[in-house]
């Protein structure tokens, strides 16, 4: 695999280099259609020369709003060609989260579905031209009766001949934004590189193998590097193809898996469950699948289990990775064994420094218990926007994690928990503080706070406790409707228990591990 040089240039160029070597092959199936990466390559470069006389310029950021779909992906080399910033939001946003990722990023323009569910994101950016004074321009995808709808692909051939992308494009430019929510509740913005993602996206391609004949539905969003980093950059170099899955239903990926085999699964805990426990899985044959890789918690033995019994010819790994890594930075090792993979996160790819660190500042021996730090690999620089000053890099550029961990004499790393309230539901992210300050907006509300709980589905879930205002008849039902109207659904508390006090520390904090020890 041509590691090197890719690694150190831009997704333009990546996008050139393999379109050079496999340009009549599927790079993506998307609702039965097929695109090679010539057609992929000939849309953003047909794409890029629209933003560019639209006033788009290297360094201004197109927020792109949809699901997993051909249009996510052309919008998104398209502004790589050009050194334009793509931010990702996921489509669960609503108006509170919009409001201020779209402002913190300075998005002069949005790619944008018409619509999702019931939110009409052309009537939001109607109502919003005063408070985004930064968004110039809208697009949205396939509304053929908007202006300036998109429709891929539109005129694709006539732009096969531009270069891969514009001169002044250089490796460590900016080349997406990922917000990722921060224990005050403020987002953060994080800035991945061309180089940052392109070095996570080489290590782990070089880890799995990756080849041109892979296949992988892909169902983790585009939004984020599970997606665009651990799928669609890492399976470009690879060469292979990734069928889009744009929402995770366990009976639609299995239809997909039947009409066209994969060699891949990827997908969090909670997908693979929801795969396994479904009974169509006896109806589909997997015996194509060489490799399933899982990440946001380990594998349960259960999970494995039925996936040893399914996935005959394939190995399994445990995938961890940040959106300040810009994607995947430890991996199982192809030669663990069955107590590692159970246990252990895996080791860090090549080009990865790491350290667990204790709470006195010293570097942790084996076994013991530190926070686990990274630097190198596709660690980015740090955060953009409001949040860039925020000291989760240190000067000598070390991502501290906030998770806390061990490694053994071998180099496996073990991870024990996170220091941050964060918890993890169905593969999502979520940070509680977030969510308190959405619920201490209700005017019936005097107190709350938020943990996470186990859950057999979801891995954890959101348990908010909640003292009311004397008197107040507020229910669990009008929490939940608040906060749904505020947050993506996947923030939407899962469980909601009214107390008529709360555990406090001398100094009138909430005891949060006295509510986690009940």
């Amino acid at each position: 695999m041509e590691n090197g040089s890719l690694a150190a240039g831009t997704v333009g160029d990546l996008l050139s280099a393999t379109t050079a070597r496999h340009g009549d092959r599927t790079a993506y199936l998307y609702e039965g259609k097929r695109y090679t990466f010539r057609e992929v390559e000939a849309a953003a470069a047909e794409l890029s020369s629209r933003l560019v006389s639209l006033g788009i310029a290297k360094g201004d950021r197109i927020a792109v709003i949809a699901l997993n779909q051909i249009e996510w992906v052309v919008a998104f080399f398209a502004a790589a060609r050009i050194g334009a910033v793509i931010v990702g939001l996921n489509v669960r946003y609503r108006e509170t989260e919009l409001d201020y990722m779209l402002n913190d990023s300075m998005a002069k323009a949005v790619i944008s579905l018409p619509k999702y569910g019931d939110f009409s994101y052309i009537s939001y950016f109607a109502d919003r031209k005063s408070k985004l004074p930064h968004l110039h321009h809208q697009l949205f995808l396939k509304a053929t009766g908007e202006p300036g709808g998109i429709v891929f692909p539109a005129n694709a051939g006539k732009a096969e001949t531009l270069p891969a992308s514009a001169p002044s494009v250089a490796p460590d430019d900016l080349l997406m934004i990922i917000y990722t929510s921060g224990t005050t509740g403020m987002p953060k913005g994080a800035g991945l590189s061309h180089r940052s993602a392109l070095l996570s996206a080489h290590a782990q391609a070089s880890h799995i193998r990756a080849n041109p004949d892979d296949l992988i539905q892909l169902a983790n969003p585009l939004n984020h590097v599970g997606g665009i980093t651990c799928g669609i950059l890492t399976f470009l170099i690879g060469g292979g193809c990734c069928e889009l899955v744009p929402v995770f239903k366990a009976d639609t990926v299995l239809e997909m898996m039947e009409r066209n085999p994969p060699t891949v699964i990827s997908g969090v805990p909670t997908m693979l469950t929801l795969l396994m426990m479904n009974p169509k899985i006896h109806e589909v044959d997997l015996n194509t699948v060489r490799l399933v890789f899982t990440g946001g918690s380990n594998v349960d033995e259960t999970l494995l289990l039925r996936l040893g019994e399914k996935l005959r010819n394939a190995r399994l790994m445990n995938l961890y990775g940040l959106t300040e890594a810009s994607g995947a930075i430890v991996m199982t090792p192809w030669d663990a064994q069955h107590d590692d993979l159970l246990r252990s996160i895996g080791k860090p790819l090549d080009g990865a420094e790491f350290r667990i660190i204790l709470s006195n500042g010293d570097v942790a021996k084996p076994s013991e218990a530190g926070e686990l730090w990274f630097r190198g690999l596709g660690v980015v620089k740090g955060y953009v926007g409001s949040r860039r000053h925020d000291d989760t890099f240190d000067r000598d550029g070390w991502l501290h994690t906030g998770d806390l961990g061990y490694i053994d004499e071998r180099g496996y790393i073990f991870l024990l928990g996170r220091s941050k309230d964060m918890y993890i539901q169905g593969g999502f992210n979520v940070y509680p503080a977030e969510i308190e300050n959405v619920i201490a907006t209700h005017p019936d509300v005097v107190l709350v706070a938020g943990i996470g709980t186990p859950d057999p589905v979801l891995d954890e879930i959101g348990r908010y406790y909640i003292i009311r205002r004397p008197g107040s008849c507020l229910s669990e039902q009008d929490i939940v409707d608040y906060c749904r109207l505020r947050l993506a659904d996947y923030k939407v508390p899962r469980q909601v228990v009214f107390r008529e006090s709360l555990p406090m520390t001398p100094a009138g904090k909430i005891q949060k591990a006295v509510l986690r020890a009940e």
